[in-house]
Parts: structure tokens; C-alpha cells; sequence
């Protein structure tokens, strides 16, 4: 069983930058493709960025392109989201979810539709002056 703990969270002015880590624990992040969503109170959840198991493959939505860049360090079970520019619009808890990607290729990742296995908690991000 795959747990995923995110840290990082806080509160931030605009235009402020955080990094949150996504560590997992039980098995290898090795076979699995990571994705970060975000869920604002009273809204929908959404895909905030996508990575493929090795790294080398990632996505974006429109709403956090340029500013938030995803990597992995899978010698360190870790995937990191480094958010720059912060808005208000971005205040929400985020999550990391892991697709087990075994046998799709080192860029492949999943859309952020597809019921991914493993989700973690969850860490405050609030945006405000």
C-alpha cells in the first residue's frame, strides 16, 4: 500500500512562492505517475500539473502554466510542487495523487480524469495580504 503524505502548505502573500513535497511511504514512487490537484472551498477539485514516472514528461493547467513547475526525486520517494507568483485565486488544499503507470513509458502520465490509486491528505495553501 502506497501512503503519500504533501507538506508545504501556509499562508503566503501574492506574488509569494512555496514549494510542496508529496513523500511517499510503503512501496517505490518508481512505477507511479503523479499528479497534483487543488480543491477551493465551495469549488470543484482540479488538475493543477501532471509528471510522468522518470520526470522527463510533465503538464500543466492554463491557470498555473509559467508559475508552477512539478518534479520528482524518486531516490527520495518525493515529488515537489515549486509555486511562484501566488494569487488569491490559488488559495486551496492540495493534494498529490499517484496512477500506477507500470508498463506506459517513462513519459506517459495519466489525465487528470482517470481515477488515480493513491491520494494524500491534503495541505492548506491560502494567498493572502
Amino acid at each position: 500500500q502506497l501512503q503519500l503524505v504533501e507538506s508545504g502548505g501556509g499562508l503566503v502573500q501574492p506574488g509569494g512562492s512555496l514549494r510542496l513535497s508529496c513523500v511517499a511511504s510503503g512501496m517505490s514512487l518508481d512505477d507511479y505517475a503523479i499528479s497534483w490537484f487543488r480543491q477551493a472551498p465551495g469549488k470543484e477539485r482540479e488538475g493543477v500539473s501532471r509528471i510522468s514516472t522518470s520526470g522527463e514528461a510533465t503538464a500543466y493547467a492554463d491557470s498555473v502554466k509559467g508559475r508552477f513547475t512539478t518534479s520528482r526525486d524518486n531516490a527520495k520517494n518525493t515529488v515537489y510542487l515549486q509555486m511562484n507568483d501566488l494569487k488569491p485565486e490559488d488559495t486551496a488544499v492540495y493534494y498529490c495523487a499517484a496512477y500506477e503507470a507500470l508498463g506506459y513509458g517513462s513519459r506517459w502520465y495519466p489525465l487528470w480524469t482517470y481515477e488515480h490509486h493513491y491520494w494524500g491528505q491534503g495541505t492548506q495553501v491560502t494567498v493572502s495580504s
